[in-house]
């Protein structure tokens, strides 16, 4: 990995944000870690006695400086938006699949399964179609302690 040399130095408006960011409120331990190494590079600090003092790997301060000097503050402070599935349900979603699930079961069965849990809830237009599986329900109700038996 390339080294970075040189003096490093802060920002004056970033080593002012940097120093209230860590003695107020409350944030992630990643993101205070970073303000405080940035802090230490500022201050003179090498690689290995900030490693020593914050017990963070070399290798997190080499791409926190490089991050710092080529993106600014913001993008080697905080993470960015990392991508995946978004949740399905809302909690209003949910609460409507419980509600149901302790309702009287349909015609024709003795209680309700999962499957009929979730064919039913898009029936009824409480979710919208293929939002839900049998599974899902499961996930559902096992968080409410609802035993269908």
């Amino acid at each position: 990995m390339a080294r970075l040399t040189g003096k490093f130095e802060l920002q004056q408006d970033d080593k002012t944000f940097l120093e209230n960011f860590l003695k107020g409120g409350s944030a992630k331990a990643r993101e205070l870690k970073r303000a405080q190494a940035l802090l230490k590079f500022d201050q003179g600090l090498s690689v290995k006695q900030i490693k020593a003092a914050l017990d963070v790997s070399e290798n997190m301060l080499f791409i926190l400086r490089r991050t710092y000097r080529k993106e600014g503050l913001k993008a080697s402070l905080f993470d960015k938006p990392r991508s995946g599935r978004p949740r399905g349900l809302t909690g209003c979603d949910r609460a409507k699949v419980t509600l149901l699930a302790c309702s009287k079961a349909p015609d024709g069965h003795a209680e309700w399964t999962l499957r009929l849990l979730a064919d039913k809830a898009v029936e009824l237009s409480l979710i919208e179609k293929g939002s839900i599986s049998h599974t899902e329900v499961k996930n559902i109700l096992k968080k409410t302690n609802l035993d269908l038996t």
